[in-house]
């Protein structure tokens, strides 16, 4: 029986994509723009009963990001960009603070293989916590509890049927919903614009909630700067609409990461290729790696995307310029021209 289609968006937001209807659904799951993808459990089952034929390889490769302190970061008043391992940044952007996506704790399946930049303690001052999507290596029950909890006056931004789950981790916190191409609402006052975008991936947390809850990317302007904030995606058409809408980005946040097997990771994962690829289509002027080095979570050794997207720098085919920090170093993101 075929599945009901509707759209879905928060009435209460503006749509910035003239005649965009809202996000598909083909009855409660969301679709990857208009396609519905699950992905298999077949799929996986065949990753595990497969030899990974860089198995030695990434045995032997130990790398891991450098890590620097930066718990003065949160105390700090400039405007700054500072990498806290995998997906997770702290912006500073015109007095606002953001915290992208914060896994502050280890878990069964998710080791950190690098420490945390600061005590998750130092973690205060945050304006807004913006929440891409609710795959575990993302949103961690632990870590938005701690954090509501520090930080009484955080506002989370995030996706179309997040608020629900995070009810049951931390009752209280103000939770925003967002479809694709709407804009936040932060109050007339507010030096910013964040606007919530496409993302190819998919939602899972449990058996039974396979693409409830929505998945996208992040759009900052500020000061006449923008900064995207791409969350986990394969490569896509939304890129090119991206650019399209909003014209050159002038950072972008791309990750790198968790992209072998390809047959199993491609519809939900950029290897470093097609991250370049995207921050061209998107005219970036700077790029900054994330979603690699922190947690063992696919088949490539530990160091090949970082290696290989700078090959892909040294050899001409990055538009912007790349930008690969140490966990934990504070960027001033208005100094780069």
């Amino acid at each position: 029986m075929a599945k009901r289609i509707s759209y879905l968006r928060n009435e209460a937001l503006p749509t910035v994509r003239p005649g965009y209807p809202g996000n598909k659904l083909f009855g409660r799951e969301f679709a990857n723009g208009e396609e519905l993808f699950e992905p298999s459990f077949g799929t996986v089952l065949k990753w595990q009963l497969s030899t990974n034929p860089q198995k030695e390889e990434k045995k032997r490769d130990t790398w891991a990001p450098e890590v620097v302190d930066c718990a003065a970061a949160f105390s700090s008043t400039d405007d700054i960009l500072v990498w806290l391992g995998h997906s997770s940044f702290l912006l500073r952007a015109a007095g606002v603070s953001l915290l992208f996506d914060p896994i502050l704790f280890s878990s069964r399946g998710l080791r950190h293989r690098h420490p945390l930049p600061c005590q998750p303690e130092a973690i205060r001052s945050i304006d807004y916590l913006l929440l891409s999507h609710g795959h575990r290596d993302h949103l961690d029950e632990k870590s938005i509890q701690l954090l509501a909890a520090q930080n009484p006056q955080m506002r989370v931004l995030s996706s179309l049927r997040m608020a629900p789950l995070l009810r049951g981790m931390a009752p209280a916190l103000p939770v925003q919903e967002a479809g694709w191409w709407q804009q936040y609402d932060l109050g007339p006052d507010s030096p910013l614009e964040i606007t919530y975008l496409p993302a190819a991936h998919w939602h899972r947390r449990g058996l039974a909630d396979l693409n409830q809850v929505l998945w996208g990317s992040f759009m900052i302007r500020v000061q006449d700067r923008l900064i995207y904030f791409a969350g986990d995606t394969a490569y896509a058409e939304h890129f090119e609409a991206i650019e399209a809408r909003f014209g050159p980005i002038d950072i972008a946040l791309m990750p790198i990461g968790a992209y072998k097997p390809a047959y199993m990771m491609a519809k939900s994962h950029v290897n470093p290729h097609e991250a370049a690829k995207a921050a061209n289509v998107l005219r970036a002027g700077h790029v900054v790696p994330m979603h690699y080095g922190t947690f063992d979570l696919a088949d490539e050794p530990a160091s090949e995307p970082l290696r290989q997207i700078r090959e892909v720098a040294a050899g001409g085919m990055l538009r912007g310029e790349l930008h690969a920090p140490a966990v934990g170093e504070v960027m001033r993101w208005q100094d780069w021209e």
